[in-house]
């Protein structure tokens, strides 16, 4: 087979951790996920990890792992969030490319990307060599094994980018055909000129660096690709297989490599079955011999280039104009409305695409005009970062910069003792503990300096869009710890700067606005951590049992008193940064006066007449429910750190407005049951003499019937009789179900249930039951997502269903019965075994 055809999927989100806390808080857009990480997972990586292959019926036949068969590659910290949020996946992930690595002449389908996506050529030396030397270390971590390629964020590229990728030994990157200049045989002396397009994208070609190293480079073909990702090619698999095949005739080849390459997310976010698309057209190519599926690293091992080019530094796959996306007033945009930026919502997710020539032309004379100042300041916070890390971190390290090369060892592995052998690597003597607190600090004070950096801050359309915020959050956090390590400030200046970065949503006026309203208000540090978890307490039956993400907490001291509604907690608390080494003693109080409201304080402890005073008085208010005596004490004794409810995390809010609302959703309940027990009936009636029902009425029975149907699918062994009578109720009485949230319970009892019989598949009882739970909801047309049930399904079947019918044909009773009630929940499940 002389055809060859390779498929690349660039899997990235960014990373959208709350700097202070290391973990993604709750994205309302996501609902009814916690956030989008979640929710694309759901849509996206998982599906291709486990996609399906379907018959004419539009039935399972086959369940296969997309990455083992394309090339790809996951941002590191994308992929740092999967191993702590959904390990299955991670672990599928992994397993992929060394399943490849049978099927590709032991070449891994994996390759690395630059650690957290910034556009290399508008980075300086250091950072582009951190980033790629991070990435690299990530990758080798999780696969066990050296990179062959390296994926460049947006396909941003430059010739210094492309010389520190050679010194690191990786042998091949992908980029637009766009971004080739010219190019001739390699023992040639004749160029031809491909700038305006006209390369041949179906071999690789070597490109001659400066220095005397060199680099091969793909070109994916434009044409496919951005088919893939704005057109409708993946709504069917046989469409997509023969449009790839057609490429060969087309471009009237025999023979040679058809290379795509796409965002990753397309293969199931952006189009919804995407993955079943590419595993159904991978499959037809290889069944019907049309063409042999290869990946970059195995092709490059059989085929070496025989033609040499040069590139067009400073050039992108998504900006016409080179990477004046992530610098200027370009005209690239993605919404092409203002009207689609509210100030009521500016955090929406951003479902537009980074792929391929994702593209528009803004209609609105210079809209992105917020572009230049944000680049502005974080290039001059940058140069703050880099003199106070060079002058500071010279005192304590040998190499500061091989340090920084050398802290993702720390940020893959953050136990003590590995920490202690980075500091007995680096150091120039032995530390002080407080010493050792700085150097860490410092070495955040560069990782956030990289990560304010991340592309996606300046991709879309304003500067008040949560990617903007996000970027602008790890430039903040890097100013705090600045304050901390030097006594100095640099944030005014910064802010200064980013007045003159005009937001499009006319509330927020300018980036100066925006870093108040979004970014301030997020900052945290030991007293705020205290606070938090002293107001967590007031909720919680066990405050030993509250955890805050890389904090070590441990109470030293906690009283809570109560009075009615009126609650009071004091106490002291040890808390212990993991990521900086920090640690200190803290006081607190806080004060609940009922509902949301909330106020108190943390602060460090200086000494015990101090705190036993402080007690005492709070106590003795307290005692003669003097509310004011207390609220004034409390401002006396923690003065700016005085806090309240809205200077909580973002989840613990949400936790505890929940747990306040708790009695009142219950007094509510009641009242809506008792009118549910009393007119259901008459509901009934009216309904059936077509006679309008009381929207009073009729409201509360319809909130009483879906929130009964709920916790009845909540429960991990459902009652499939009083399941029937609920539906039975909402189908007679015509109310419509709360699909968003029953989709969702619905699909997570199947799922819940089919692990069960995974792990006891004779159990006959069990399997009727999941058919019957089937069978009770279809009047509510509810729509699953049965991806893990299908999972378990399919290998139950592999696994069982052959000796099972084997046993049936040769007239055993039970695997008769076992083999009917399989095919029955196959049908439901829409997964055909044979």
């Amino acid at each position: 087979m002389s055809r060859f055809v390779c498929i690349h999927g660039h899997f990235y989100q960014p990373p959208r951790e709350n700097p202070w806390l290391e973990e993604v808080e709750t994205e309302d857009s996501a609902y009814p996920y916690h956030d989008w990480n979640e929710r694309i997972t759901a849509e996206c990586y998982a599906p291709n990890a486990a996609s399906r292959i379907l018959d004419k019926d539009k039935k399972i036949i086959d369940i296969v792992n997309n990455y083992a068969k394309i090339s790809f590659n996951f941002g590191p910290t994308l992929l740092t969030w999967l191993e702590q949020n959904n390990k299955e996946v991670y672990l599928a992930i992994l397993k992929a490319d060394k399943e490849s690595m049978n099927r590709f002449s032991g070449h891994g389908s994996a390759i690395a990307q630059v650690y957290n996506h910034i556009i290399m050529p508008l980075a300086n030396s250091r950072d582009k060599r951190s980033q790629v030397i991070w990435g690299i270390k990530d990758f080798i971590s999780r696969f066990g094994r050296d990179p062959e390629g390296m994926w460049l964020p947006e396909t941003a590229v430059d010739l210094e980018t492309l010389e520190i990728l050679a010194e690191q030994k990786i042998k091949f990157t992908i980029l637009s055909s766009k971004q080739a200049s010219r190019i001739k045989p390699v023992n040639d002396t004749q160029w031809t000129d491909v700038s305006r397009g006209g390369i041949d994208s179906s071999m690789p070609y070597l490109c001659r660096l400066p220095s005397g190293e060199s680099i091969a480079i793909f070109f994916y073909d434009e044409a496919i690709s951005q088919e893939i990702a704005f057109s409708n090619l993946l709504e069917n698999g046989e469409v997509f297989a023969n449009r790839m095949i057609r490429y060969f005739s087309q471009n009237q080849k025999q023979s040679g490599l058809l290379t795509i390459a796409s965002d990753g997310e397309t293969f199931g976010h952006h189009h919804r079955f995407g993955d079943m698309a590419l595993a159904y057209a991978l499959y037809l190519i290889e069944s019907r011999n049309l063409a042999r599926i290869t990946i970059y690293g195995e092709y490059l091992s059989k085929n070496p280039p025989t033609h040499q080019v040069e590139i067009i530094e400073n050039t992108s796959w998504s900006c016409i104009h080179g990477v004046e996306r992530w610098r200027d007033d370009c005209g690239c945009c993605t919404t092409g409305s203002i009207a689609q930026m509210t100030a009521s919502n500016p955090f929406v997710h951003s479902a537009a695409r980074d792929g391929p020539v994702a593209v528009k032309s803004c209609s609105l004379v210079s809209r992105q005009k917020w572009r230049r100042p944000l680049r502005e300041a974080m290039d001059w916070l940058r140069q703050t970062l880099v003199s106070l890390f060079d002058d500071r971190m010279s005192q304590f390290l040998t190499d500061p910069w091989q340090a920084r090369d050398d802290y993702i060892d720390i940020i893959l592995d953050r136990s003590f003792q590995n920490i202690e052998l980075f500091f007995s690597k680096h150091a120039i003597r032995t530390l002080s503990d407080k010493e050792k607190v700085e150097v860490l600090k410092l070495l955040e004070i560069s990782r956030n300096g990289m990560l304010m950096y991340t592309s996606c801050g300046w991709f879309f359309d304003d500067i008040s869009g949560i990617e903007s915020v996000q970027v602008l959050r790890y430039a903040c956090r890097a100013m705090q710890l600045v304050r901390e390590v030097a006594g100095v400030d640099p944030e005014p200046d910064f802010i200064y700067i980013l007045k003159k970065a005009p937001s499009n949503v006319p509330e927020y006026k300018d980036g100066a606005q925006v870093y108040r309203n979004f970014v301030q208000t997020s900052v945290v540090d030991l007293s705020r951590v205290g606070f938090h978890h002293a107001l967590s307490s007031l909720i919680v039956n066990s405050p030993e049992k509250i955890r805050i993400k890389n904090y070590t907490l441990k109470n030293e001291e906690y009283n809570k008193t109560e009075s009615g509604d009126l609650k009071l907690a004091i106490g002291k608390v040890f808390l212990y940064s993991d990521i900086t080494w920090e640690k200190n003693t803290l006081m607190f109080a806080v004060l609940h006066l009922g509902n949301h409201n909330f106020m108190g304080g943390a602060t460090e402890f200086s000494d015990d007449k101090t705190y036993v005073a402080m007690r005492d008085e709070l106590r003795d208010g307290f005692s003669k429910s003097d509310i004011p005596r207390m609220i004034l004490s409390l401002k006396d004794h923690y003065g700016s750190r005085f806090y309240s409810l809205w200077d909580l995390f973002r989840d613990g809010q949400r936790k505890v407005l929940y747990s306040i609302l708790n009695s009142t959703l219950a007094d509510m309940e009641s009242a809506f049951r008792h009118i549910y027990n009393q007119f259901l009936p008459l509901l009934h009636a009216m309904k059936e003499m077509q006679i309008p029902p009381p929207k009073v009425l009729e409201d509360p029975v319809w909130y009483i019937i879906n929130l009964d149907l709920k916790r009845v699918l909540s429960d991990s062994n459902p009652d499939t009789q009083r399941l029937a009578v609920l539906v039975d109720e909402m189908t007679r009485g015509k109310f419509e179900p709360d699909t968003e949230t029953l989709n969702f319970t619905a699909s997570l009892v199947i799922t819940n249930l089919m692990q069960s019989l995974f792990e006891n598949p004779d159990d006959l009882i069990l399997m009727e039951k999941i058919t019957t739970v089937f069978k009770l909801l279809s009047p509510l047309s509810l729509k699953y997502n049965l991806w893990e049930s299908q999972n378990d399904y399919f290998f139950i079947g592999r696994k069982k269903a052959a000796a099972m019918q084997a046993l049936s044909g040769s007239g055993d009773t039970h695997a008769r019965q076992w083999m009917k009630l399989f095919e029955d929940l196959g049908g439901n499940l829409g997964v055909k075994f044979s």
